[in-house]
């Protein structure tokens, strides 16, 4: 247990114990989608869809998107993963009033993709926080690993050119498989 918390090796279901690969590099100044970071790096990315379902905009929910609680918004529930090896499990939500019937859509490539080509909507900012935290039950069991092990929590508020919030994400990454490394020239 104390190796796989330390990041050095992990567990594959049925399978056994490997040494963990090369954290994927991640500069959250930039935007790049998932899909495009994780090639660069000449690794092998893959989204698998968990569920897509509209629900109620909660409190905090309706704050973020400017809606009532209550309204209706798109959830979308992915694990990614890198090289065959779950590396995040996210919650998605996204204004059906922006992009009405995207449920209706292959979810389990690049959202960014999806927005772009159907409704014509591009991220112009985006608001990233992040924070270290235990992986809870259910972010665990989706990741395949113990709950209580060390995670990243990365959530992200992305608005188009007009200010409108797009979508919000929550992220709950491995912590072992992220390595977050910022370039910034001064002057």
């Amino acid at each position: 247990f104390q190796l796989e918390a330390e990041g050095l090796i992990y567990r594959k279901e049925r399978s056994g114990w490997y040494v963990s690969p090369a954290p994927i590099v991640y500069d959250p100044t930039r935007w790049e989608g998932f899909m495009s970071y994780v090639t660069a790096q000449n690794r092998a990315p893959r989204t698998e869809l968990l569920s897509a379902r509209e629900v109620s905009a909660t409190p905090e929910q309706a704050a973020i998107f400017g809606v009532k609680i209550g309204a209706p918004l798109h959830e979308l529930r992915r694990r990614r993963y890198v090289d065959d090896r779950a590396v995040l499990v996210e919650t998605i939500f996204v204004d059906p009033r922006l992009a009405p019937g995207l449920l209706d859509h292959d979810l389990e490539g690049s959202l960014t993709q999806v927005l772009r080509n159907h409704y014509m909507i591009d991220v112009a900012r985006n608001r990233i926080e992040m924070q270290p935290c235990a992986l809870t039950l259910e972010e665990a069991l989706a990741l395949r690993v113990k709950s209580g092990l060390p995670g990243l929590l990365v959530t992200r508020i992305s608005e188009d050119s007009q200010g409108r919030v797009v979508e919000y994400d929550q992220e709950y990454w491995r912590h072992d498989a992220l390595k977050v490394s910022v370039d910034i020239r001064v002057g």
